[in-house]
């Protein structure tokens, strides 16, 4: 099986989930955790961020929040085909469906969806990603040089970082500020690690992805590798990775 998305066509058969147990187990972990979901009728312009409200086995159903106009709710509704994609557990999960319906839930306007026959977990990074702790957010300041042709100054863009690998980082460009092109380079830029270490490195645009919130602000992720970043920032990048997966471990035992 083969499928098109954003990030191009991929063989993704080996990747397939056809036991109904485990598919309901994904989408009940995306429920609990409030996972984030990107929402996205094929051929829409854009993609919307959603949550699971219920997972419904015995009517074999997922709820999900509505977009927030009334004019992509009803593109969704009259495609017939809609992608779901979030990461979990740093791996990636999408599926989807030929219908979007209506419903209340809570005395709400939501949608729903039938359970998915499969769905697909893709984890094939040659780094591990993590998420950045939401409490104690990650800034990094990337360079914006100076306009040649319109002779303006050089500024500095404050970004705040979603997820961090060895490879590279992911951050959500709010203002965006940041000249999103496919292979931009920034350098001199400076990725504040709490407890006071600073990693400056080269980064290239990778992908970018317009996504809009639930309550219509619309937000920029950019994917950013890591070029050429020598080996003791590396090693900070590392660490500071094993700090992440250290705490959320203890959180989830009960032991900090």
């Amino acid at each position: 099986m083969s499928f098109n998305t954003k990030f191009g066509t991929e063989d993704v058969s080996p990747y397939q989930v056809h036991s109904r147990r485990e598919i309901i187990g994904l989408l009940r972990s995306m429920q609990e955790r409030n996972q984030l979901v990107t929402m996205q009728a094929a051929g829409g312009a854009d993609a919307v961020v959603t949550s699971i409200l219920e997972v419904d086995e015995e009517s074999g159903i997922v709820v999900i929040d509505r977009a927030p106009t009334n004019t992509v709710n009803q593109r969704l509704m009259g495609s017939d085909n809609v992608s779901f994609e979030t990461v979990l557990d740093n791996i990636r999960i999408l599926f989807f469906t030929n219908k979007v319906r209506e419903c209340l839930y809570d005395n709400l306007p939501a949608l729903y969806i039938a359970i998915p026959p499969s769905l697909i977990r893709l984890q094939r990074r040659e780094y591990y990603r993590v998420p950045t702790p939401v409490a104690n957010p990650v800034r990094c300041a990337i360079r914006i040089p100076p306009d040649g042709e319109a002779g303006g100054p050089g500024t500095t863009a404050i970004v705040t970082l979603k997820d961090i690998s060895g490879g590279g980082i992911g951050v959500i460009d709010e203002k965006k500020t940041l000249d999103n092109t496919i292979g931009r380079v920034y350098t001199e830029c400076r990725i504040d690690i709490p407890g006071g270490t600073v990693v400056t490195c080269t980064l290239q645009v990778r992908n970018s992805h317009d996504l809009s919130l639930v309550s219509g602000k619309s937000i920029r992720k950019i994917g950013l590798m890591f070029v050429n970043l020598p080996s003791p920032m590396l090693a900070v990048v590392q660490r500071y990775i094993t700090k992440i997966e250290r705490e959320r471990n203890a959180k989830a035992t009960g032991l900090n």
